[in-house]
This record gives C-alpha cells, sequence and structure tokens, in this order.
C-alpha cells in the first residue's frame, strides 16, 4: 500500500538581517538628526554681525578665516549617490543568483565608501581645524566625525556581505537588500549634514 506524504510546508523567508538593519538604521537616523538640530541650535544663538557691506546681518557663527572646500563635499555627496546605485546593482543581482556581479557591485560600493571616507579626511586637512578652538570648530568635528563613523560602518557591511557572496552564499538576498537599505539611510543622513554644515554653513 502506497503511502502519500503531505508536502511540508514553505519556510517563511527569515527577515532578522532586514529587521536589525532597519533597527540600526533608525538609530543611524536619530542621531544625525539629533546632532543636526543641536548645530542649528548653536548656530541660532550666536551673535549677529554685520555682513561685509553692512547691508544685513549674519549670524556669527562660522568664523571668517574658515574656508569649507567645496568641491571634496560636493564630491562626496556624488560618491555616496552612486553607491546607492551601485548597492542596488548588487540587490537585483542578488535576487538572480548571479553570484558573480552581485561580489563586484559589493567591492564597487566598499570602494566608493573608502572613497567618501577619503574625501572627508582631505575636507579635515584642507581646513585645518582646531577642536578647543570654538563652539562651530568641536560641532563641526562632532557631526562630521560621527558620519565619518557611520560611513566606516557602512564599508564593514559591505565587506561582510562582499564575503558572504564569495562563500557562495547566493540565497542570502536578505542580506544584500538590507545592505542597501543601509546605504540609502547614510546617504539620506549625509545629504542632511551637507546641506545644513557644508551648504548652510
Amino acid at each position: 500500500m502506497t503511502m502519500f506524504l503531505a508536502t511540508p510546508p514553505r519556510q517563511a523567508e527569515r527577515n532578522q538581517i532586514r529587521v536589525a538593519t532597519a533597527a540600526a538604521s533608525s538609530a543611524v537616523l536619530m542621531l544625525m538628526f539629533g546632532m543636526l538640530a543641536t548645530w542649528l541650535k548653536f548656530r541660532d544663538a550666536s551673535p549677529l554681525r554685520a555682513s561685509t557691506r553692512g547691508a544685513k546681518m549674519l549670524r556669527d557663527w562660522l568664523p571668517a578665516d574658515i574656508k569649507i572646500p567645496e568641491v571634496a563635499t560636493n564630491t562626496m555627496l556624488a560618491t555616496l549617490v552612486i553607491a546607492c546605485v551601485i548597492a542596488q546593482w548588487a540587490a537585483y543581482a542578488s535576487r538572480r543568483d548571479d553570484s558573480a556581479h552581485t561580489s563586484l557591485a559589493l567591492a564597487i560600493v566598499a570602494m566608493l565608501g573608502v572613497a567618501a571616507i577619503n574625501a572627508q579626511v582631505a575636507i579635515y586637512l584642507q581646513m585645518q581645524l582646531v577642536l578647543r578652538d570654538g563652539a562651530y570648530q568641536t560641532m563641526f568635528y562632532a557631526v562630521t566625525g560621527s558620519m565619518l563613523a557611520l560611513l566606516a560602518s557602512g564599508v564593514v557591511y559591505s565587506v561582510v556581505a562582499l564575503f558572504r557572496s564569495f562563500a557562495g552564499r547566493t540565497s542570502d538576498h536578505h542580506v544584500v537588500s538590507a545592505h542597501a537599505m543601509y546605504w540609502y539611510v547614510l546617504t539620506a543622513a549625509f545629504t542632511a549634514m551637507w546641506f545644513i554644515v557644508y551648504v548652510q554653513k
């Protein structure tokens, strides 16, 4: 007598990595937007001074001898936008079990993250700020240094995902998609910082 066994139910896809990444991304946004709110509070509390032409009053927040290298800051923003596109390419390739392109895309994202970190270090070297010279310098290093540490965490995430791809974990689509989400969040946080710290000054 032939026995027919019922097909076992299909296991639901595990989303622990996505949930953990979403929680970390929320923490990143809260940290950066909280620091930017503190930056704006310090800037609004700074005294007023007359502009060079004397036509209007300006907040005396950015010291007159400090120049922000706009080319490097704009390049950094463009680098992170490109990193988002490549991270999405990695997620696209992973869903199609294309390990070669997944690995290539993850490696490029890691290199773009290193390039963004290098650009921030170049900004520090060009500006030559001393941490204890004033409130602006202290806040500048606090905000941009936090963003620099977050970018380093993004590079670590890319390297870990890359090694998993090298190991043949082609079914780990959730890891690569969570990786893309994290880079989107990093780029959003940097864009806010870029506008407030580097553009509005």
